[in-house]
């Protein structure tokens, strides 16, 4: 799997794999109802979706490289898993070039988040995911590779219309929706100019193990639970009534997984999400089921913070009919479970 010493400025990692973090995710198998062997890099696989994917890319048989730069990521994430991993950044062009060539598919997971922290930079985040995802559609462009980008529900932002349809107009409320939007517009560009074999999917509010709640722009779950753990409070901006189209981690990436096996040739990105529209008020209170004694504070609200997100997920279950969801009472149980493993007093001093 050696690069003939192109990387010797990047640090180089390699695993073995085994069980990760006390959890037992084990794929499928069934679900995909083949036995895989491709070549597949993952871009920001040391992050959240990223690790989670990269986890069942090798569960399945498949040769993995990580490209990650590790901003948001973690290497914990990665930990004893025989994937080569790749200390690098997206707005390297000569280094996107290199670590793309000869592989079968790419997953575009990379991305600088969080709406609030693009208003406070919008110029780091535009960087990132501009001119990242130019790199990497213009290495791809000539290849018969196959590449999977991740947008953004946030591109639909000011439209109150819902739930949300592909079809539907789009109005960014960011820097960080914009940036999704332009990442959008140039794949289809690269597609229509190059016949570029890619698809893309537009993520609404994922949620799961992996996801860092220790950050300053982390998202509201696992900054939640994390809070309650330590303070026993949570911080609610507006009323509570902001509804997010919640989906955990393990289904957005079996859609992935089996998503790079279908043919699928459209001219617009499929939204992912079941349309499950759940309330932050009715997640606190849920919350509040592990942590008796929570106490809820609410704060102004943010003028970036979209109102309503769900999704008609019509045209995906065209495509993934058999997907079903896991129940949100059931994943967000897993993501508690996950933080209190690796977040808490003991075991934060174990894993750092």
């Amino acid at each position: 799997m050696g690069f003939d010493g192109v990387f010797s400025l990047q640090k180089i990692y390699q695993h073995t794999k085994s069980g990760i973090f006390g959890l037992n995710l084990r794929p499928n198998c069934g679900l995909y109802d083949a036995v895989m062997k491709y070549r597949v890099v993952v871009i920001g696989g040391a992050g959240f979706i990223g690790s989670n994917l990269v986890r069942e890319l090798l569960n399945l048989n498949n040769e993995v490289i990580v490209l990650d730069n590790f901003s948001s990521g973690s290497i914990k994430n990665l930990k004893d898993m025989a994937c080569q991993i790749i200390d690098g950044d997206i707005t390297d062009f000569e280094l996107v070039q290199r670590v793309l060539r000869g592989a079968d598919y790419v997953f575009h997971c990379a991305a600088r988040g969080s709406v609030p922290r693009s208003v406070a930079d919008p110029i780091g985040t535009l960087n990132t995911n501009i001119r990242g995802t130019e790199n990497v559609l213009e290495a791809l462009k000539y290849s018969k590779t196959k590449l999977t980008f991740l947008s953004s529900s946030s591109v639909y932002g000011s439209n109150k219309l819902q739930p949300k349809e592909e079809r539907m107009w789009l109005s960014p409320l960011s820097p960080y929706a914009a940036s999704k939007l332009a990442g959008e517009a140039l794949v289809q560009s690269y597609k229509a100019s190059y016949g570029l074999n890619a698809i893309t999917y537009r993520l609404f509010n994922v949620y799961g193990p992996f996801q860092r709640p220790d950050m300053e722009y982390s998202a509201v779950i696992p900054k939640w639970i994390l809070s309650a753990e330590k303070s026993n409070s949570i911080n609610v901006f507006g009323n509570g009534e902001v509804s997010r189209d919640f989906t955990y981690v393990g289904d957005v990436v079996k859609i992935l997984v089996l998503g790079m096996k279908k043919d699928i040739d459209l001219d617009h990105p499929i939204n992912l999400a079941f349309g499950n529209r759940i309330t932050l008020n009715e997640v606190a209170l849920k919350l509040k089921n592990y942590y008796p004694n929570l106490h809820i504070n609410h704060l102004d609200p943010r003028p970036t913070d979209v109102r309503e997100s769900s999704n008609n997920p019509k045209l995906l279950r065209t495509f993934f009919p058999s997907m079903e969801p896991k129940k949100f009472e059931i994943g967000f149980a897993e993501t508690i479970t996950w933080i209190k493993m690796n977040y808490t007093k003991d075991t934060s001093e174990k894993n750092h």
